[in-house]
């Protein structure tokens, strides 16, 4: 029995906070990848696994509370992520959509790395919630449409 639970042991992680920041990741990941985003399950789960190993490292010396300048690398280096996402094509701004998603998962898990492991869960439901619901309001409500940058671009604001 001791040996399952050396090999089971991962301390300073639990098993349940890992299960947690894959399942947000999985969330946000089947959205983006269902609709055909650059930001699908697989980068989302390593962005949550990843943000909330660093955050947990960041305690690990400085018990009971955390090591922020690693968090504030964690900001740093995602923003350079999210930044790499975004593109000009046509004069037109794609993919700021996916640089927030980055955003939103390493704040998940960062959120896990502070055992706060369900409330990173239900901020990626509602993170999908946002996004389905504004994806739906753009095609119901023609003003929203998505079209609306390039016909401002092509032709003026009138």
């Amino acid at each position: 029995m001791d040996i399952l639970k050396t090999i089971f042991d991962i301390t300073p992680f639990t098993w349940p906070e890992i299960f947690c920041a894959m399942l947000a990741g999985t969330i946000i990941g089947f959205e983006r990848q269902i609709s055909g985003k650059p930001i699908g399950i697989r980068t989302s789960i390593l962005i949550c696994i990843s943000t909330y190993a660093f955050t947990t490292f960041s305690g690990i010396n400085h018990e009971p509370t955390l090591d922020l300048r690693v968090i504030g690398q964690i900001i740093t280096g995602i923003g350079f992520l999210g930044g790499g996402v975004i593109l000009s094509r046509d004069g037109i701004v794609i993919g700021v959509t996916s640089a927030a998603c980055i955003w939103i998962l390493a704040a998940i898990g960062i959120t896990i790395g502070t055992h706060h492991h369900i409330t990173g869960v239900k901020m990626s439901v509602l993170a999908v919630l946002i996004l389905i619901g504004v994806d739906t309001a753009e095609k119901k409500i023609k003003f929203l449409g998505k079209g609306l940058h390039k016909k401002y671009i092509n032709k003026g604001p009138n």
